[in-house]
């Protein structure tokens, strides 16, 4: 991060998770809009991927935190929202990846939730999830992130509800296709 607060052009790739935006058509947030938001911080390579915020972006090593920080500040100034924004490092992406003990469990990507939090703590708080769990689903905590695998479908699920509800409020999510094709965008400059 630069002395002005802009995000500052390295190699080090970045992936910014906007929780709740553009569901239900509640807050708006314009993928076009989010490119250009995080291009005037100084990030590169900015790309977007599906409509709910999810944008891959070269960034100044070792500042995640720095740049959630600066994105949420930007998208209520420029936007007038308040969106939590949750950023990884492409190598605390690759852990989250990596790290997820229930992948060969997976038949239906759609079905096995991925949750990416600011902080440990913020996972731990996810412990209570354990008590909702229907039989057929699964969740495996680590201390990067939680995975939690809903057979019957996200829907039917009270562990899920209760992680896209107050539960998981200082989270995001994201199905195990979509962390797939953004694992795919770090992986793929852009010419």
């Amino acid at each position: 991060m630069g002395n002005d607060g802009r995000i500052l052009n390295t190699d080090s790739r970045c992936v910014a998770l906007l929780r709740g935006v553009n569901v239900g058509g509640r807050q708006r947030v314009p993928m076009a809009d989010l490119r250009a938001l995080l291009a005037g911080l100084g990030a590169v390579e900015v790309r977007t991927l599906l409509n709910s915020g999810n944008a891959v972006f070269g960034a100044a090593a070792g500042a995640p935190a720095r740049s959630a920080a600066k994105i949420e500040g930007a998208i209520r100034q420029q936007l007038g929202l308040d969106v939590p924004v949750i950023v990884k490092s492409a190598q605390q992406f690759a852990a989250i990846v990596d790290g997820n003990a229930l992948a060969s469990a997976v038949v239906d990507p759609s079905r096995l939730l991925v949750v990416f939090a600011p902080d440990a703590p913020a996972i731990e708080s996810l412990s209570v999830l354990t008590l909702l769990l229907a039989p057929d689903e699964r969740f495996h905590l680590t201390g990067h992130a939680a995975y939690l695998l809903c057979s019957a479908g996200i829907l039917q699920s009270k562990a899920a509800q209760a992680l896209l509800g107050k539960v998981g409020r200082l989270c995001t999510t994201r199905n195990w296709g979509t962390v797939h094709k953004l694992a795919g965008l770090l992986g793929d400059r852009q010419a």
